[in-house]
């Protein structure tokens, strides 16, 4: 009941006139960045969180969620139309939405991806308002061993489940553990690899960092390819046949609880959902080559399980302050900007704040529905808009977003370096979200063992005898055996087929 009570003062709040603009501003930017290829939800709120500096917190945060849950709908709309996914969760939806589109169903596609989005997305923001209280007033068990633990496991899963292959991810998450590195040392004080630069002393910025490896190489990539997309298909009728019904009703159930679940856990990203819920949908399907031919599970039940996970993703971050992707962990840097400290207390401390966040993204799935089923085909029509003009305005606003940062050409400097590895990292097919995560995760997870460490005076094995810890260090201890394992029988496989041949 006191939460409830809670939700609705957060309504109150989430709609004023100005925090309802900041929503429409934020999912229709999320639209419009998961509708243009390569860019996505992570890239915008990067690039966009220089722009929230002046603003309320409350503000500042529904803006930035609304960009991060309205790109999951806005490269639906782009994979249905033209075969070209707007972000990487939307690949999955190429596969069967497409088909529907050839055959004159791009209508019923979108239809049955919106419905399944707005449901997926609803249900999961009240498993974010049921679970998140709860789930922080446990958290303030949680002593420094518990959050080391905690966040050991988050790097892990980082690891074995970004990308294509361990090795680079494990590359990827070296780099981004050097980087954090860098600056002042949070107990001692004492200053690390800065090779006498002052400007390093308080570290690299996440904020300059994501810009560069996500907005900036993207920019380059795109510069290798500026040709348009073709023609987006007509949109006619939106809803399915009366046989499709009870199949897509299933679908949209089963993909709403997958994404609910994954998005639980540290260290995954929306394509694992997608993925998974395509592969569960053809596996229990009573004909499995509908699928890829413009099977309609094919569509709701993936879109469902990305737009799911998206609510699920944020309970990690609001409880226990762990960012489980790219997205949340820069998410993360502006609650930090604006003061906020996500965790256990925020329920405690900023009640209101949250309850507002959590209200605004009901307004925000409402306001989605609206926008994508009957404006698809004008959402598409942006896909058209010449290349040669889009990337120099997307270049001005990352400069400038980099400079105003810190007010220092520094930080513009660092997004151009960071921008070129990101691009030779995107080339030797290297994941970039374990760098961002890493990053973030590494900082806390330092804290946390050097308070650990004090705590038992320097026996770091009583971290195995405390349940939580212990439970978690060893889970993560299998992860990681089993991934390398796992690594080492592709390997295998790789290498008989290339025999064979």
């Amino acid at each position: 009941m006191e939460s409830l009570m809670q939700l609705l003062a957060g309504f109150e709040t989430a709609l004023t006139w100005w925090n309802l603009l900041y929503c429409l501003i934020g999912v229709t930017v999320g639209m419009f960045v998961g509708v243009l290829p390569g860019l996505g939800p992570t890239t915008a709120t990067a690039l966009l969180i220089p722009v929230t500096f002046g603003m309320e917190p409350v503000s500042a945060i529904i803006m930035l969620a609304g960009i991060y849950y309205g790109g999951m709908y806005g490269g639906t709309v782009t994979s249905v139309l033209i075969n070209t996914p707007g972000e990487a969760a939307s690949v999955i939806t190429c596969l069967d939405g497409h088909p529907l589109a050839k055959q004159g169903r791009a209508g019923v596609a979108l239809g049955v991806a919106g419905i399944g989005s707005f449901i997926g997305g609803t249900v999961s923001i009240i498993g974010l308002a049921l679970i998140g209280p709860v789930l922080a007033d446990f958290a303030l068990r949680f002593g420094p061993p518990e959050f080391f633990a905690l966040m050991v496991f988050g790097l892990i899963m980082v690891i074995g489940l970004m990308g294509k292959s361990l090795v680079r991810g494990l590359i990827a998450a070296f780099i981004g553990l050097t980087l954090s590195l860098v600056g002042m040392d949070p107990v001692s004080g004492a200053v690390r690899f800065t090779f006498g630069e002052p400007y390093l002393m308080n570290g690299f910025d996440l904020v300059t960092i994501a810009m560069g490896l996500f907005g900036l190489s993207e920019i380059l990539l795109g510069m290798e390819n500026l040709t348009n997309s073709e023609k987006p298909a007509k949109v006619k009728g939106l809803l399915p046949r009366r046989e499709e019904w009870k199949p897509t009703v299933n679908s949209i159930g089963r993909g709403t609880v997958l994404g609910f679940i994954t998005g639980l856990i540290p260290g995954t990203n929306s394509v694992i959902p997608a993925l998974l819920s395509y592969s569960l949908e053809k596996k229990i399907a009573k004909d499995p080559s509908r699928f890829g031919k413009g099977a309609i599970e094919g569509v709701a039940g993936p879109e469902t399980a990305n737009n799911s996970y998206c609510g699920a993703a944020l309970i990690p971050l609001f409880t226990l302050g762990i960012p489980s992707s790219p997205t949340i962990a820069i998410l993360l840097g502006a609650f930090i900007m604006h003061g906020l400290t996500p965790g256990p207390v925020l329920f405690q401390n900023n009640p209101g704040f949250v309850w507002a966040i959590i209200a605004s993204m009901f307004i925000g799935n409402f306001f989605l529905l609206i926008m994508n089923l009957p404006l698809a085909g004008m959402w598409a029509k942006i896909t058209m808009v010449p290349a040669k003009l889009l990337y120099p305005i997307i270049l001005i606003i990352s400069v400038l977003g980099a400079y105003t940062v810190n007010n220092s050409l520094w930080d513009v400097g660092v997004m151009f370096v960071f921008g070129i590895i990101g691009y030779v990292m995107k080339k030797l097919d290297i994941p970039m979200a374990p760098i961002v995560l890493t990053f973030v995760l590494s900082k806390l997870m330092e804290s946390s063992l050097l308070q650990s460490y004090k705590m038992f005076h320097g026996n770091l094995l009583e971290l195995f005898q405390r349940p939580l810890s212990g439970s978690l260090l060893v889970i993560s201890l299998i992860v990681l055996v089993l991934s390398v394992i796992a690594e080492i029988r592709k390997k295998k496989s790789g290498f008989a087929a290339d025999i064979e041949m």
